[in-house]
């Protein structure tokens, strides 16, 4: 089994996590605009980021098995890139205008949750959102080099490191904003909160990040 593969692995999973803003920021805007607790956040978080992981692994392994051309994933992976952009910035403009339209009924953030299909909506996105770099960088070298242990070594580390660096990121930052009070715009929080993933789905479809 190649460690060099293995730690490739490692560091692409949580590079790829750092530069994403994506992969934490609407989990943070989420959580503080909600007033949702640490393990509330964290379960969404876990949820949508093995939503986003598992996408690729079956089509990477459904390439391998199928025998299908990297370069033929990698475009279908774009494709699934761009769908999920847009997923999230259709979100986030429609986030941020049933938030303004609570804000002007004077409800605030916590009590214009009403029934909460939020977590759902963000797990279809991920789900559709790829993982780019795991398929051709990763999956088909070491099933080329190493066959299916090192296959599925590397998927697990690719997973694990970047599940763990969106819980690190989500969680740092939700530690720290929770010693910031937002009451002066606690009407506007859902709204704000909107703004920002619909900025973050903007970065991903038109700065490619």
């Amino acid at each position: 089994m190649s460690t060099s593969l293995l730690l490739t692995a490692l560091s692409v999973g949580v590079v790829h996590t750092l530069l994403g803003p994506d992969h934490y920021l609407p989990f943070i805007m989420i959580s503080k605009a909600r007033g949702w607790g640490i393990r509330k956040t964290a379960a969404l978080t876990l949820l949508c980021g093995a939503g986003h992981i598992a996408g690729s692994v079956i089509l990477g392994f459904a390439g391998l098995w199928f025998g299908i051309n990297v370069l033929n994933l990698e475009a279908f992976e774009g494709a699934r890139g761009s769908v999920a952009a847009w997923g999230l910035i259709a979100f986030g403009l429609a986030y941020a205008v049933w938030g303004l339209r609570k804000a002007f009924a004077k409800q605030d953030a916590k009590e214009a949750a009403g029934k909460n299909i939020t977590a759902w909506i963000l797990f279809i996105v991920f789900a559709l959102g790829p993982c780019e770099p795991l398929i051709p960088i990763l999956m088909y070298p070491a099933a080329a080099n190493g066959g299916a242990w090192q296959l599925c070594a590397v998927v697990f580390v690719f997973g694990a490191a970047t599940l763990t660096a969106m819980l690190f990121v989500v969680l740092n930052a939700c530690y720290g904003l929770s010693f910031i009070s937002v009451k002066p715009v606690q009407r506007w929080a859902n709204a704000l909160a909107g703004l920002g993933i619909l900025a973050c789905g903007l970065s991903m479809q038109f700065l490619g990040l």
